[in-house]
């Protein structure tokens, strides 16, 4: 059985998923709990530090259930197939909306926000790895900051997932964009060994040593 504090934490998830940051109050939270509101304050000291420790909390238990998934990715294609099942997942199971919030909250709050990038970060660690694995036989290997990209991926799915629930015609052309954007990397992929030499000396020439070297 859960203990009070990750009945609190799972609750401070619940309630931003349904009632949002306005309807996150300590009595709110509680209650959807089953504990008493003075908990709250106990465990975390106020409302905005059980917020912050719930981001993180939400992050840990959603990871696991894409590990080995993120594990078995081979190539861009693969992962972005992986984002679109991970994004209908995340969003069916509310995470979206409460991150929305967390999103939206952080930008008035130092401490919420800091905690927003820390469970971000939990994210962009897994794409980080599986970017490391499928590019490490690029011919784009050596020019790509892959702790960069990663957070660039990782942004550009928080973008996708808030600008989903405007526009989803617009949200859904963006993956299928990035998809192309895959399949021309695997084409680089495939090339034959003249002209990967080819490729890469013109990167050479494009982006210098002094981004070859980073």
């Amino acid at each position: 059985m859960a203990d009070t504090r990750t009945k609190l934490l799972d609750a401070a998830l619940e309630t931003l998923k349904k009632q949002g940051m306005a309807g996150a109050s300590a009595r709110t939270i509680a209650a959807a709990a089953g504990v008493n509101q003075a908990l709250v304050f106990y465990h975390f000291g106020s409302v905005d530090q059980l917020l912050a420790a719930a981001c993180e909390h939400g992050s840990q238990q959603r990871i696991p259930l894409y590990r080995d998934r993120f594990a078995a990715v081979t190539s861009l294609r693969e992962l972005l197939d992986l984002g679109r099942e991970l994004h209908a997942e995340e969003r069916t199971a509310g995470s979206v909306a409460a991150l929305a919030q967390l999103l939206a909250g952080g930008q008035s709050d130092e401490k919420l926000a800091a905690a927003v990038v820390k469970g971000l970060d939990l994210w962009t660690a897994e794409v980080e790895q599986a970017l490391g694995r499928v590019l490490a036989a690029s011919p784009l290997a050596e020019f790509v900051d892959v702790s960069g990209l990663a957070k660039a991926v990782s942004a550009a799915f928080v973008g996708l997932e808030l600008y989903e629930g405007v526009d989803a015609d617009g949200a859904a052309q963006a993956l299928d964009a990035l998809e192309e954007l895959a399949a021309l990397v695997a084409v680089l992929d495939e090339l034959g060994p003249v002209l990967r030499r080819t490729v890469r000396a013109r990167l050479t020439r494009s982006l210098g040593p002094r981004r070859r070297n980073q």
